[in-house]
């Protein structure tokens, strides 16, 4: 299993090369999940570019850290960017995993060339509702909102035919470090990207599954619709989760967004 220790924060993460010049997109997965939920992604895209994904600080085997902020994780992540000498990237980011995207764009655009923003939003939640869920988590643990997670995760079509796979994702989310969960919430509720969203000025894809309940397709139209030039689409029967859901359909997506990108040089280390 690889590790790399960036600021001293040791990162779990899985880095694919591809020959020829190929642009490297990096996964960024969502609050309680791990690098696993892009599986099925990164089968299908294997060999096509470049890939890296890892599991952010206070989730999957990534140490848990000091989680004050979004920018703890921008941190992390522009660690493994440099770490692995990347010059040019492409960003996908599911959910929280869209505001670090979104952060790091913020702190260093010229590293960035195009955004894949997934079932997330210029601001998510407000702080009531995570201060509500932050209380319940550390009163009663992440089992305690777990069956309310899940149903905003997944369509009651996948509720009803995938037991097992509910059953694993239900796993996923409530073994990971109670630090790391509540530490992400607090870094949601406080980031607000709003003003910064005006201001990407690179080919930007907003994703947002049909049925999804946490970040729902018209909030994820109106992060479209503060980016200039952002294109959105909508994944039928698809909710939070639709790399875990429809995974063909986003992998359909993020070819066509890689093939309309202006072709440039090698890219990737």
């Amino acid at each position: 299993m690889p590790f790399v220790t960036i600021g001293g924060i040791t990162l779990h993460h899985r880095h694919i090369t591809a020959a020829g010049n190929a642009r490297p997109i990096i996964f960024i997965n969502s609050l309680g999940t791990d690098f696993r939920i892009w599986d099925e992604i990164v089968s299908a895209l294997d060999g096509e570019m470049p890939l890296l994904v890892y599991d952010k600080r206070g989730h999957g085997l990534s140490d848990i850290g000091d989680i004050r902020s979004i920018d703890d994780h921008v941190d992390d992540l522009l660690g493994l960017i440099d770490h692995f000498g990347l010059s040019k990237v492409v960003l996908c980011g599911l959910s929280v995993g869209g505001l670090i995207a979104q952060g790091c764009y913020r702190r260093r655009p010229e590293i960035v060339e195009g955004l894949i923003l997934c079932d997330t939003a210029h601001k998510i939640g407000t702080t009531e509702s995570w201060n509500t869920r932050i209380a319940t988590v550390e009163s009663k643990g992440i089992q305690a909102v777990a069956d309310g997670v899940l149903k905003v995760w997944f369509t009651p079509a996948f509720h009803a035919a995938r037991l097992a796979e509910l059953d694993g994702y239900r796993n996923m989310m409530t073994r990971q470090a109670l630090a790391g969960y509540i530490g992400t919430c607090a870094a949601v509720r406080d980031a607000d990207f709003t003003d910064a969203a005006r201001h990407i000025a690179v080919p930007t894809l907003c994703v947002a599954g049909d049925q999804d309940g946490s970040t729902p397709p018209d909030l994820v139209r109106s992060l479209a619709e503060l980016i200039p030039g952002a294109h959105f689409e909508i994944i039928p029967d698809a909710g939070h989760i639709p790399c875990v859901e429809q995974p063909e359909a986003l992998i359909a997506l993020i070819r066509s967004f890689i093939a309309s990108l202006a072709p440039g040089a090698e890219t990737h280390g």
